[in-house]
This record gives structure tokens, C-alpha cells and sequence, in this order.
């Protein structure tokens, strides 16, 4: 399935990025369909193992049969102790690329697109938790208004939040339309889709705890990371890429940077990547969901063990 599972973005440069070694040990948070744990494979050499993790059964299909790789079920939340279980203490490099896969948007009753009609899902791991519509029918009118300010950064959300009210009190809020046709109201004609974006948008990352998940990964790496290592991330949004810049720049996600005792700013960092680097126009031309890609990188400085 691969390939039309989801086309990895900024591959060439999210693996250059990690520096290789073929000797070495490395971890995917985000396997999906397989992209750039494949080309990672193709620079290890027989003694080199990549451990790839996934919370989606249906990735799990689209593992290559290779002794050098190991898929592991879970959230990347999780990625300490699930590589501690298989006895690894320390990786030479972790890559996460946090975008949705195509699968997702483009398999209609997975509930990620408002462009089909399909059950308010949202799940990345579909067997169990709770789902969109779960969120839309159940949080109060302040709770929803505060998810889609914090997670789609969507303005006058109370409005958003009272159609949505006014909705199920007529009948429960269960599908994708259903969804659009609540909010008909305060959508923008003239910015429908981008509005319906952020809208579907926050709703997909409190479902799936995804700023909290990300927080967990990105601290679980610091400890993960050999001196050296790098951490390779590519976000899709200005949220995620700011908790990653911050952890980046400080080693924590507030984006405070500690000093010693005379004053002196520490971090565990190196940052490689001043700016964030983006898809090429040709890339965005090929593949236009890669169009908000932010990629940073950063090495674990060699004084922290």
C-alpha cells in the first residue's frame, strides 16, 4: 500500500538530515506508509536497525519484510518504553513527521474530511477512544469554544460553538455534513474551506490528544538520543511547530532556557536548522498536501548523557 498509503514529504532532506550511520540505531514516530523508514533502511548497513511506530493498525500492512526493521504498535507518546521493552536504551537519530497521512483524508469513513459524508470519527487508532462526534455531542459550549481557539485558532469561537449547540439539541451531530451544515451559519463564504480546515482541524487533535502526545515524544527523545544524535522533525502547523522550535532551542517545551550557576544559557541542543526548511516549489507541485511542511532539526549536544 505504501506509496498510496501517504507520500512522504521533504524525504530526501528528513534523512540527510539524520546523518546516518550504517552501524547505527535509529526510530520512526510516524511510519504510516513506510517512505522514509525505507529510504533510512536503504543507507543501514547489516548492522543497523530502525524501529518504526505506528498507533494505526492499518499501517501495519505496510512493513517491509527486513531484518533490520522493527514496526511497533503504539503511539509515539509511548516511544520510551516501547523501544525499552525490546531492550533498546539509546538511538542514533529519531524522526517524526507529524502530518496526517492521505490515508487518512482520503479513506471517507475514517470521518478526517469535511469533502465526503462520513461518520464524525477522527481516530488515528480507530479501536477504540473517543471520537469527533463524541467531542461534538457531549463537550459543553465553553469547552468547545476553547478547542477550536487553542487547536484550530479559529476567531469568535463562541459563535462556532452555539450553532453547534443549537444543532444537537435537534438531533445528535453524528456525520461529517451534519457537522458542516451546523456551522453553515459562521462559515466564510469566501473562506469556506480554509475555515472548515482549522474547524476539522481542532477537532482531529483534541480527539487524539495530539499536542499533549507530541509534548510526551519530544521529552521522551532528549532522554532517548545518543550524544550526537539528531531529531528530525517536520511539522504542518503553526502549533506543533512552535512547541518544536522551543524544545529545540531550550530542551523543554515552554521554550525556557535554563542558565547555570554563572549565568551561562544551557541546553541539551545544538539547533542544525536556523530556519525551518520547506518543500521545494517542485515538491508542493507533486504533492500539494506537503505545502505547510516545517522541518528542524537539532543534535543532542555530547556533554549531555
Amino acid at each position: 500500500m505504501g506509496e498510496t498509503y501517504h507520500i512522504p514529504v521533504l524525504l530526501s532532506q528528513a534523512v540527510e538530515m539524520l546523518d546516518i550511520r550504517p552501524d547505527g540505531v535509529y526510530a520512526d514516530l510516524t511510519f504510516g506508509g513506510g517512505g522514509h523508514s525505507r529510504r533510512i533502511l536503504s543507507q543501514l548497513g547489516p548492522e543497523g536497525h530502525l524501529y518504526s511506530l505506528d498507533q494505526d493498525p492499518d499501517a501495519a500492512a505496510n512493513a517491509p519484510a527486513d531484518g533490520r526493521f522493527t514496526f511497533v504498535a503504539s503511539n509515539f507518546r509511548f516511544v520510551r518504553g516501547a523501544l525499552r521493552l525490546r531492550g533498546v536504551e539509546q538511538v542514533d537519530g529519531i524522526l517524526a513527521d507529524l502530518g496526517v497521512s492521505s490515508h487518512h483524508f482520503d479513506t471517507a469513513e475514517r470521518g478526517f474530511s469535511f469533502r465526503a459524508d462520513s461518520e464524525l470519527d477522527m481516530r488515528m487508532n480507530n479501536r477504540g477512544g473517543r471520537t469527533a462526534a463524541d467531542v461534538v455531542n457531549t463537550y459543553t459550549n465553553s469547552a468547545l469554544s476553547e478547542i477550536f481557539s487553542s487547536w484550530g485558532e479559529l476567531d469568535t469561537t463562541w459563535k462556532i460553538a452555539n450553532c453547534i449547540e443549537r444543532a444537537r439539541e435537534r438531533q445528535p451531530i453524528l456525520t461529517t455534513r451534519q457537522l458542516v451544515e451546523a456551522v453553515r451559519p459562521v462559515t466564510p463564504a469566501k473562506e469556506e474551506a480554509k475555515f472548515l480546515t482549522k474547524l476539522f482541524q481542532a477537532l482531529r487533535i483534541e480527539v487524539n490528544g495530539e499536542m499533549e502526545a507530541l509534548k510526551m515524544a519530544l521529552e521522551q527523545s532528549l532522554r532517548l538520543l545518543a550524544p550526537g544524535g539528531r531529531l528530525v522533525v517536520i511539522s504542518y502547523h503553526s502549533l506543533e511547530d512552535r512547541i518544536v522550535k522551543n524544545f529545540m532551542r531550550s530542551g523543554n517545551c515552554e521554550g525556557v532556557v535554563e542558565k547555570d550557576f554563572f549565568g551561562r544559557q544551557t541546553t541539551p541542543f545544538t539547533v542544525v536548522t536556523r530556519k525551518p526548511i520547506v518543500p521545494s516549489d517542485e515538491e508542493v507541485a507533486r504533492n500539494p498536501r506537503s505545502r505547510s511542511a516545517r522541518m528542524r532539526v537539532a543534535e543532542k549536544n555530547m556533554q549531555d548523557r
